[in-house]
């Protein structure tokens, strides 16, 4: 037996199911193209027979895939079955996947058939299936809850028919891992012919469950996983994919199995399907959920300032996050609030942190969220002086909705008046190149942020800049009435004080050189 995991995705199909995640036509190519591009094996890209919607979608992705088998599901039905060939014929590798119910329960009240009349539409569903595709899936609908010889019966006639991949699926989240590591072991020695087919294991969430039965599933001998991006699906969802793909990427001695999924693109591939599906993602959402990766205790910041493995048992990069986030807070330590501030910029004495800190813990009782601003403005005050060697002497701006954006800028640099003029996209890009013609820097902008102090038109309008060279990163504010001017000096303000920081660099290097 191979140890090699098939992952099936079925957000396109049983995702979508999920009330109000219906997505259109163009979204589900976006997100079948994220799925063959992160290497999934099998898309079950919809039902074609639901709708022309539906089977216009399959047809498409049909089409537009390069490397993954394109599925489409029907019902045992002729109908369903040759609507879902028409829809893959297209594909460079296409499968069917019929499904029927066989547990007691849906045999009776859903179905309203006998046993043995469902036994013969396994075969014949099939059968027909085998006349568009070699590929072809079956599974036993509600299987968990299915008597046993009943399913091993109908798992026989349809490998016999033709199957090569046999679902067992959880359809309703009942099962337990134990039972259905169990189940799947069970079927397989039991079914003479079951090692000419793939055995695969769709598990649904309601009892929080599904990931941990589709693992169990496959050290019963399953070795293909059916799930989706986020745990989407119908009711609390199905297994999700980023947990499976982790959980056995990170617990390989547990889970000794390979998949053919590139993680860095997890994150990319939870974001899409959450944006088109308009469901949001769960904060603590495991892989994937905003917080996933992020820390405000102090005791967990300060080991992870040591050492990552100490409360992280996977690297962000890995899934595609940038990296882990130290979220400061009422219960960060003063190590993490060091450790911000020197990313930030600020090297402060000991008695200037402290004081800084203890500001800190106070804005921190008072404010849900506290921002690289907020901490930037608490320290200001602290920062050994940024000397006001540039000041804004003169601005002139030229704006409109036609013609050039121009602005001339006279500034006083130590003592001498210099102007220069410069254009720009607009008003305020044309003031920092000016700026930047009279002062010789490498610094990248990377926040521009105007707000209002007061309200009213008259109100003062309050500008940070925050500059970036080589790492050094500083912010400079400043408000005015004129939101240009306050703009001018605020770039100008954060140029002060890299010109400080720069003249304390080459000065503690010569220290350490003497």
């Amino acid at each position: 037996m191979t140890d090699n995991i098939i992952i099936f995705d079925t957000t396109l199909r049983d995702g979508e199911q999920s009330p109000g995640a219906s997505m259109t036509l163009e979204e589900k190519l976006q997100v079948a193209r994220i799925l063959d591009e992160m290497g999934v094996d099998v898309i079950e890209a919809g039902f074609p027979i639901a709708s022309n919607g539906d089977f216009e979608a399959v047809s498409e992705i049909a089409k537009a895939v390069k490397n993954a088998v394109v599925c489409g599901l029907a019902r045992a039905g002729a109908k369903d079955i040759d609507r879902a060939g028409e829809a893959i014929k297209h594909a460079k590798r296409g499968r069917i996947h019929t499904f029927i119910s066989t547990s007691p329960l849906h045999m009776k009240y859903k179905l309203q058939m006998e046993p043995d009349r469902v036994y013969e539409k396994v075969i014949e569903s099939v059968t027909r299936a085998r006349n568009w595709t070699d590929d072809v899936e079956w599974s036993c609908e509600d299987g968990t809850r299915t008597e046993f010889d009943f399913m091993c019966r109908c798992v026989e006639a349809a490998i016999n028919a033709g199957a090569t991949t046999i679902n067992i699926p959880d359809t309703v989240g009942y099962t337990t891992p134990d039972e259905i590591r169990s189940l799947f072991s069970r079927v397989i020695e039991t079914v003479p012919n079951s090692d000419k087919a793939v055995f695969s294991t769709h598990n649904h969430n309601d009892l929080g469950m599904a990931v941990a039965n589709s693992l169990a599933a496959v050290k019963g001998g399953a070795r293909q996983i059916e799930c989706t991006i986020n745990g989407l699906g119908e009711r609390a969802g199905n297994a999700a994919l980023e947990e499976i793909v982790m959980a056995i990427r990170t617990r390989n001695d547990e889970y000794p199995y390979a998949n053919n999924i590139k993680p860095k693109f997890l994150t990319r591939a939870s974001k899409l399907v959450s944006a088109v599906s308009a469901f949001p993602v769960q904060y603590n959402k495991a892989i994937v959920g905003k917080n996933a990766f992020a820390h405000e205790s102090g005791i967990h910041q300060d080991g992870m300032l040591k050492n990552a493995e100490t409360y992280e048992i996977m690297k962000p990069e890995d899934v595609g996050v940038v990296g882990t986030d130290l979220v400061m807070g009422k219960h960060s330590g003063r190590h993490a609030f060091k450790k911000k501030l020197e990313e930030l910029g600020y090297e402060l004495g000991e008695n200037a942190l402290q004081d800084a800190f203890n500001r800190f813990k106070d804005l921190a009782d008072k404010k849900k969220h506290v921002f690289d601003e907020d901490i930037e403005a608490l320290v200001d005050t602290e920062v050994a002086g940024a000397s006001e060697k540039i000041k804004v002497i003169a601005l002139t701006v030229i704006a409109g909705t036609g013609g050039v954006q121009k602005a001339i800028v006279t500034l006083d640099i130590d003592g001498s008046h210099v102007t220069k003029e410069a254009t720009g996209d607009g008003p305020v890009d044309a003031i920092f190149n000016a700026i930047k013609q009279m002062i010789d820097h490498e610094g990248r902008l990377e926040l521009y942020q105007v707000s209002a102090v007061t309200e009213g038109t008259d109100a003062q309008a309050e500008v940070a800049c925050r500059l970036n060279e080589n790492g050094n990163r500083v912010t400079g504010r400043s408000a005015d009435t004129d939101t240009m001017v306050s703009s001018a000096k605020a770039y100008v303000s954060a140029l002060n004080k890299l010109m400080t920081r720069r003249e304390k660099q080459i000065q503690n290097a010569q220290t350490s050189l003497n």
